[in-house]
This record gives structure tokens, C-alpha cells and sequence, in this order.
């Protein structure tokens, strides 16, 4: 499969997802290509790029090392929920200007205590005025993610924003509308960006239960998780050796990069016998 849109890379999923079907994660392979060497290919448009998910039957079909020498990338876009998740916001100065204590985005509560006018809206941060748990068993109708994904789509925000006054910021109250395009800055930040395993939500008592992730049906009638399973990067590369400080990723659908290990960050779980964690292990931020 030959894809001459490929960019070139400073990162390849492709051997370390090879590494770890030969090794359990322990090994290495004879098969090594550099970054140098894929580059050139898909500048020449000659790179062989397949999905997470085909890697797989070719290596059963194939082999490991047979494999390694015909495929050049693999790619491993996935999508999941997770929270620990938000954006930070510099929404440019007004006149006169104002030092934010506090900041809502359609009624939703940005924290302010950073700078003059910047801001972190969670992505589960709620209205005052929302219903929330109040309404047995909650409805939830709109919060920090709605925010994020009405910027990310163009439209206009609500921006009210309240300051305590001082000589060099004299304005106590602001109320106006921003986009996406207007705003200084916009930077998807998660602390905690994804997670190498994680638990799986089952109700096996008799009566329902409401959490904030949804519904659990009693007697075991549904499951909640999220994950991607064999596709996940984190999974096929269990020991960190490959994703780091520095890699470059895709992150709502443009250029992002691992900042460091994210919250939660916990290496030292009991793990198999391909090195895989059993419980919650490695998170990236």
C-alpha cells in the first residue's frame, strides 16, 4: 500500500509494534530501518504504510522479520474518552484592560488563575446553573467539552470574565463573544492524554447505577470502558521505549507531541508475560 501523502516523520509506531509481537517487549529484531531511510521513501513516494490493525494479519501471513523488511510505517490513530483533558486559552487583551479572577465560557467556569487573560477550561467542568446530580440521576447537559468542540467548529462563545481592579488593570467586568479565530491562542493540553490499561465498569448488583461516565444496567447487562485494545500504541510498546518526551503524535486531529507522563503515571504495576501491564500503568501528557 503505497500512500504518497505521508509526512515525513520524527517518530515511527512501525517498529514498535513489530518489537513487541517478536519479543514480548525483550527482544530485538534483526530488521532496522532509520528515520532517514522512511523519510526518503515517502518523499519518493514509495513508502509501504499500512494500519495498526493490518499489521497484524500480515505478520500471522507473513512473519515478523518478512514483515519488518516490506512495511515502512504503521500507523495507530485511534479514539477514545478520557477526561483529564482541556484547553488552554489566551483571549487577548481588552480596553481597558482586566486581570481575570474569574472566567465563564457559556456559563461554564474557566479557571483564571494564571495570568491576565488566560485560561484552562476542563473538558468536565460544568455550569453553576446546570442541573447536574440534582436531578437524580443527573442529565449533564453541557460543559467544558461542549465549549471546546463549539470553538473547534467555528462558532461564538460567550466570554464573561470578572477582576478585582487595579491601577495597571482597572476593569472589574467583561462580557462578549470570541472564537476560535479571534483568541490569541488555543492549546489542547491534557494532563492526563491516555492510558496503557484501564479498568472495566460492570454493575452486578440488582438495581441500576449512575455514574458520571453513564448508565450500569444491574445483573451485569452492560460494560463500561474505553480503550483501543491491540491497536493501542501504549500497549505495543509496554516498556516506553519507543513513545517519549518529544514524540509526535496526532491530537484532535492536528500536530501534537507527548509533554511528559501524565497524571496517575504508574510504571511499576504486575504485568505479563509480554510485558503488557494488568492494571492501570503508563499515562502520557
Amino acid at each position: 500500500m503505497l500512500d504518497k501523502r505521508a509526512s515525513t516523520l520524527r517518530g515511527s509506531f512501525f517498529y514498535l509494534i513489530i518489537y513487541r509481537i517478536n519479543s514480548g517487549g525483550a527482544g530485538q529484531l534483526a530488521v532496522e530501518k532509520s528515520y532517514a531511510e522512511i523519510n526518503e521513501k515517502i518523499k519518493q513516494g514509495k513508502a509501504v504504510v499500512v494500519t495498526a490493525e493490518e499489521i497484524i494479519d500480515l505478520v500471522k501471513e507473513k512473519g515478523v522479520e518478512k514483515t519488518a523488511r516490506e512495511v515502512d510505517v504503521v500507523t495507530t490513530g485511534t479514539f477514545g474518552t478520557m477526561c483529564s483533558s482541556g484547553a488552554f486559552l489566551n483571549f487577548g487583551h481588552a480596553k481597558p484592560r482586566i486581570k481575570m479572577n474569574r472566567a465563564y465560557l457559556n456559563g461554564v467556569p474557566a479557571y483564571a488563575g494564571i495570568a491576565a487573560v488566560d485560561a484552562y477550561i476542563g473538558a468536565t467542568a460544568l455550569p453553576e446553573s446546570d442541573p447536574d446530580n440534582r436531578v437524580y440521576p443527573g442529565r449533564f447537559l453541557y460543559g467544558g467539552g461542549h465549549v471546546i468542540e463549539d470553538l473547534v467548529a467555528g462558532k461564538e462563545v460567550k466570554l464573561e470574565a470578572f477582576g478585582y481592579g487595579t491601577d495597571c488593570y482597572p476593569r472589574r467586568h467583561i462580557e462578549t463573544w470570541v472564537t476560535l479565530e479571534e483568541i490569541n491562542d488555543a492549546i489542547l493540553f491534557n494532563p492526563r492524554n491516555a492510558y496503557q490499561n484501564y479498568g472495566v465498569a460492570v454493575n452486578s448488583s440488582n438495581r441500576t447505577i449512575y455514574t458520571y461516565m453513564g448508565v450500569l444496567k444491574p445483573r451485569l447487562g452492560n460494560a463500561g470502558y474505553s480503550t483501543s485494545g491491540q491497536l493501542s500504541p501504549m500497549l505495543n510498546d509496554p516498556y516506553y521505549r519507543t513513545i517519549g518526551v518529544g514524540t509526535r503524535i496526532f491530537l484532535g486531529g492536528g500536530t501534537g507531541y507527548v509533554a511528559w507522563h501524565g497524571t496517575q503515571h504508574n510504571p511499576g504495576v504486575s504485568r505479563g508475560e509480554n510485558g503488557v501491564p494488568l492494571d492501570g500503568a503508563g499515562t502520557w501528557h
